[in-house]
């Protein structure tokens, strides 16, 4: 397992992240720790999970909160949680209660508990903002996770989903305080999604932010979905959506399936290593259902990518170009 730093920080990480979205709603538990086992001895040490995992989005079955449950059972075995760089989120909503969601300092608080309660540990080492709430001040939000990282409950903060302006804004606040800021970014960035590369990745970048991609295969388009229909496989990527984006971009899967074909490498395996090519990635998330999921994005680790290969999905699959010269003159 190749290692690198955190964004501008002394952490060390895999390339790889391990994602825990389907543990609980879509893997049992016994398989999940089996997932968990193989990640951490192939070098994997970076876990991602969220308050609100644990439900499942295609069936309702599960709850909220079940997925840290599942994952802090499994981190009292052993030496886990030494070994474990572990990840979690706040923001989602747990109820119809005003202050049951979002990024208050109220909820800030009680979250960090709840999650620290189910995970069985008494610090997270990256917390992450899953979402950005435009309600609330960045004073307010700073002051309540410099509390978190001043108890020992918290080390690193970290964001998702924010637009590379909310990036500077929450640095920018950080520093007014000269506290340590964000250190990470999670974005949706992916060989067929590569709206990341006109803002946030550079402003994540300038800030010293790692930025770990979730979704890399685009729920599934980027998996060999052509092949898996001609061979009557069913496509479990999310429904409506997934097909609605087959359908619109089957020209695109063609290509890039034909181009895997050449290469001699599943198209899984292509998007997850053209995404270790990119300089701005710390590492991008793969959220394996089963055993041989994990196993094949290990073996993206060893997949290189010529020019002409990387030059060929530039073409089938053209990014937005920097920003502001892509959309000025």
């Amino acid at each position: 397992m190749p290692y690198t730093q955190l964004g501008r920080t002394g952490l060390t990480v895999g390339r790889l992240v391990l994602g825990t979205m389907n543990f609980g709603p879509a893997t049992d538990e016994r398989d999940s720790g089996r997932i968990m086992d193989v990640a951490l001895d192939a070098g994997i040490n970076l876990f991602d999970t969220a308050d609100v995992y644990g439900r499942s989005q295609l069936t309702g079955a599960g709850a909220r909160g079940a997925t840290e449950e599942l994952v802090g059972r499994w981190l009292a075995r052993g030496d886990h949680r030494d070994r474990v760089v572990l990840a979690t989120k706040v923001y989602g909503s747990w109820g119809d209660l005003p202050n049951s969601g979002g990024l208050s300092a109220r909820h800030i608080r009680q979250a960090c508990e709840n999650s620290l309660r189910r995970l069985g540990t008494d610090h997270i080492d990256v917390y992450q903002m899953h979402h950005i709430d435009r309600r609330v001040p960045w004073e307010e939000l700073w002051q309540a996770m410099d509390l978190l990282v001043a108890q020992g409950k918290v080390l690193y903060v970290g964001s998702s989903n924010f637009a590379g302006w909310h990036i500077a804004q929450a640095q920018e606040a950080a520093a007014r305080r000269s506290s340590l800021g964000l250190v990470s970014e999670q974005c949706l960035y992916n060989l067929a999604e590569r709206a990341a590369e006109a803002e946030v990745l550079p402003a994540a970048q300038a800030y010293g932010l790692g930025v770990i991609p979730w979704s890399p295969l685009q729920g599934g388009l980027l998996g060999g979905v052509l092949e898996k229909e001609r061979e009557g496989g069913r496509h479990r990527t999310g429904g409506d959506r997934a097909q609605t984006q087959l359908a619109a971009r089957r020209g695109q899967i063609e290509a890039y399936e034909e181009l895997c074909t050449k290469l001699g490498t599943p198209p899984s395996e292509v998007a997850l290593a053209w995404l270790l090519t990119r300089p701005e990635v710390t590492g991008p998330i793969v959220g394996p259902r089963t055993l041989g999921q994990l196993e094949s994005a290990l073996r993206a680790l060893s997949v290189e990518l010529d020019a002409d290969a990387l030059a060929e999905l530039d073409r089938i699959f053209p990014g937005p170009g920097p920003a502001p010269e892509s959309f000025a003159w």
